[in-house]
């Protein structure tokens, strides 16, 4: 399989869009490019170290800056932070040279997966009904991605596999 667009990974923190990301890249033969973690090696520091020390807008400016940097590269799976897709701009430039699939589960799921990791800085000082509204928000935005892919009781092979069936149905990314 040839990828014709990148193929943009979103979704809430924890729902595995960089271990998607990497076994999607493994199985085309393409390059993923993780921007949490170009962001991390960028600055030498953990996500969360970003955000004590430097504050949310710091890490949203060079989270915009990278993202733009390498939506403009062709033909990679690109796997984006839980908030980058909640900014139009990202969105839109997306848009124009990708394929967007959203990685979906569960609210309870997504929950169990992030709430006693402290690598989640966003989440870190929220309660579970804050914790409930800011999925509920970002599903609004994800749901504008151009495939919805609903990993619920599916295991990673499964929804790499549901992945590349909608790039071969619609004839747009593999």
């Amino acid at each position: 399989m040839e990828i014709k667009k990148n193929i943009v990974l979103i979704g809430m923190m924890g729902s595995g869009k960089s271990t998607i990301g990497s076994l999607l890249a493994k199985k085309l033969n393409a390059v993923l490019v993780d921007i949490d973690k170009k962001i991390e090696k960028m600055e030498n520091q953990k996500i969360s170290q970003i955000f004590e020390l430097k504050g949310e807008a710091y890490f949203r400016e060079l989270e915009f800056n990278v993202t733009i940097q390498y939506l403009s590269h062709h033909n990679k799976i690109i796997s984006l932070g839980g908030g980058a897709f909640i900014n139009k701009e990202i969105r839109k430039m997306i848009k124009y040279k990708s394929s967007t699939f959203w990685l979906n589960w569960n609210t309870d799921t997504l929950i169990n997966r992030i709430k006693n990791n402290n690598k989640r800085p966003v989440i870190k000082d929220m309660n579970l009904a804050d914790i409930k509204k800011l999925i509920s928000e970002r599903n609004k935005i994800y749901n504008l991605s151009d495939f919805k892919i609903n990993c619920e009781n599916l295991k990673k092979g499964e929804i790499v596999n549901k992945i590349l069936q909608k790039c071969k149905k619609n004839e747009i990314t593999c």
